[in-house]
């Protein structure tokens, strides 16, 4: 009874940990694709930000719900490493991963730590610097502020090669991510297939996107 209460909480730790993380994917698709508009149109990207930055649905629910999203999601990560460690019946210095699973798959806690960090300087450079401008120094509004000041923070080659390290390792996060997801949720059917075939070209083409609108920025400073 208790093995078997004990492989239903783990089941559903990982249920949780894969339904979290392809919520937070529907955030990082708009987030990439408002983004990716800075180079086709300064004036778009600006409409798109200005509408985001002082929408109270986007400012006062949608914003928390990401923030919690995202505390949860690597909370999970933690306890589901935690987990699997305490559960092998052999010690590290046997444990042979290489044999076992993919360098992505033993790396997940890395990338993960990685990306994290990267969420932190996200954060910084962009979340806290909107909220100083509003709602600490209370500055007159600006729409057309936010191409300026999105070109700006990809000046520095150290900042934009730390941006293009974090998006390398969230493509590889996001490349076991989904075929871990799927798995957990129990995804087999005739869709599976061709559904994993997307999440693995989401897990290039969104990073790399990112990535390209770094160094986009980089290379042509205004």
């Amino acid at each position: 009874m208790a093995k078997s209460t004990l492989l239903k909480s783990s089941i559903a730790r990982k249920v949780a940990m894969a339904l979290s993380g392809l919520f937070l994917i529907m955030f990082l698709s708009l987030h990439f694709f408002i983004n990716m508009t800075s180079v086709f149109s300064a004036d778009t990207f600006n409409a798109m930000s200005h509408f985001m930055g002082y929408n109270p649905l986007v400012q006062f629910i949608m914003q928390p719900i990401l923030v919690a999203g995202v505390i949860f999601h690597f909370i999970m990560g933690f306890v589901l490493e935690l987990k699997n460690r305490s559960a092998r019946p052999i010690g590290y210095a046997k444990y042979n991963g290489a044999a076992n699973a993919s360098w992505a798959s033993r790396n997940m806690i890395v990338s993960g730590l990685v990306v994290l960090a990267f969420l932190v300087l996200h954060f910084y450079d962009f979340w806290l610097a909107e909220m100083m401008y509003k709602y600490v120094n209370v500055n007159a509004i600006e729409e057309t502020r936010y191409f300026h000041e999105l070109n700006h923070k990809f000046e520095s080659p150290v900042r934009t090669g730390l941006y293009c390290v974090a998006f390398l390792l969230l493509a590889v996060h996001l490349w076991h991510g989904f075929n871990s997801s799927f798995q957990s949720v129990g995804f087999d059917n005739k869709y599976a297939k061709a559904l994993h075939k997307l999440g693995y070209t989401f897990a290039i083409v969104v990073p790399f996107g990112f990535i390209f609108i770094a160094l986009f920025h980089h290379f042509n400073q205004i």
